[in-house]
């Protein structure tokens, strides 16, 4: 395994580790690179042949995203900001608050609150988001801000933290409002009991069951405020559906599809947070064995001793910077990160040392043979930077004894 040679200390290094990345990603702005933005780009918009072809654009998206070197610049993909990310960022920057509630980051909650209102996708039920770029995927195609279930519940969720800060009711209505978009414009596929799966987003009819699963999660959360039952029922449904499909070792494929079939550890990792927060929101657990059973899963197939992330449930590579980044979410969702604390604790020095830039961000994948160290801002800055400050809140002393002036 290749490394760039950080050395870790402890709360220190934890600290200068987010302190170089969060230098960065304040440096760019919050503006970056994404996997699957190579749609974007100037050059391949200005040739019908390729841009009106569904091959074409599937081919070009897969190069891109597989590259090792980052090639936007030379095709003319500018960096943009991404209202998902925009979301973590602002999650990020609650849990900061919440360890030490200084102004700089109270302002930041409401600057990252107000640009994702002013990217709401507009044209359906209710608020939603989606992503800033044409994406053409083997299912479907998505045109450019699209609302997808997954991108608007962790906005809406987002805003929502930042709601129970900052009290500001536009937050509230907004997260409220995409439960809306949820309910009423994603497709529905049922099974023989009556429950269904939410469609990824309202131009598919695909089976993703963290998709789904994120769907249930946000009415779930709002129920908790607005105590509508309808929420809670339609919130239901969705999990009885995915639970369904749970298999015998505890694992979810990623869809019904065909060529969805693989497993994989961050969106195993969503499904665990989405049937805890649905049972901490709702206060209904009869679904607890599904989640105890897929953690169990979870924590002993993707995870080595050395603190290697794999990516899948067979294959150690590619090391994607997703996986780690999502251990510490899951394990604080679940309340299990005292128990594997020696475990995140392990994979987040490993990931320092070996996928952190001496310019603060973080690589994109380790492959077998070779790394890309494109800086993507959504999927590999704004997931480490979240994942960094869920390990300060249940590790204050890696932020506080690393800063004997902060959260004093």
């Amino acid at each position: 395994m290749p490394s760039n040679k950080v050395k870790m200390s402890q709360a220190n290094d934890f600290f200068n580790s987010f302190e170089q990345l969060a230098a960065f990603c304040s440096q760019e702005e919050y503006k970056g690179y994404d996997p699957y933005d190579s749609l974007n780009s100037k050059l391949f918009q200005s040739i019908p042949l390729l841009s009106k072809s569904r091959i074409a654009k599937l081919a070009w998206t897969q190069f891109f995203k597989r590259a090792p070197m980052n090639l936007r610049p030379l095709v003319g993909v500018p960096k943009e900001f991404n209202p998902k990310a925009l979301g973590l960022f602002l999650t990020s920057y609650c849990n900061l608050y919440e360890i030490d509630p200084q102004s700089e980051y109270l302002g930041k909650i409401n600057f990252f609150g107000d640009k994702i209102l002013s990217l709401q996708t507009k044209g359906w039920s209710g608020s939603c988001w989606g992503y800033n770029f044409d994406w053409q995927a083997r299912a479907f195609f998505q045109p450019k801000y699209t609302p997808t279930v997954v991108a608007t519940t962790f906005i809406a969720c987002a805003l929502l933290d930042a709601y129970a800060i900052t009290k500001r009711e536009e937050f509230y209505i907004a997260a409220r409002s995409a439960c809306d978009f949820v309910l009423k414009d994603l497709y529905r596929t049922y099974d023989d009991k009556g429950d269904f799966s939410f469609s990824y987003s309202p131009l598919d009819k695909s089976v993703v069951f963290n998709a789904s699963l994120l769907g249930a999660r946000l009415l779930s959360r709002v129920y908790s405020i607005s105590k509508e039952g309808e929420l809670f029922d339609e919130a239901k449904k969705a999990v009885n559906f995915a639970c369904g499909y749970q298999k015998e070792n505890g694992a979810w494929s990623y869809g019904t599809l065909p060529f969805h079939h693989w497993i994989d550890n961050f969106h195993t990792g969503y499904n665990l947070e989405c049937l805890s927060d649905y049972a901490r929101f709702t206060g209904d657990h009869s679904f607890d064995e599904y989640r105890n059973k897929g953690f169990d899963y979870y924590i002993k197939t993707f995870f080595t001793s050395e603190g290697i992330s794999k990516y899948y449930n067979n294959s150690t590579f590619p090391v994607d910077i997703h996986a780690p980044t999502q251990l510490l979410i899951t394990l604080d969702k679940l309340g299990k990160f005292d128990k594997h604390r020696e475990m995140a604790v392990k994979v987040m020095e490993w990931t320092i040392e070996n996928m952190q830039s001496p310019k603060g961000y973080f690589y994109y994948q380790i492959n077998k043979h070779f790394t890309s160290k494109i800086p993507y801002m959504r999927w590999a800055q704004a997931w480490m930077f979240l994942s960094f400050t869920v390990l300060f809140k249940k590790e204050p002393g890696f932020y506080k004894n690393a800063n004997p002036n902060k959260g004093s």
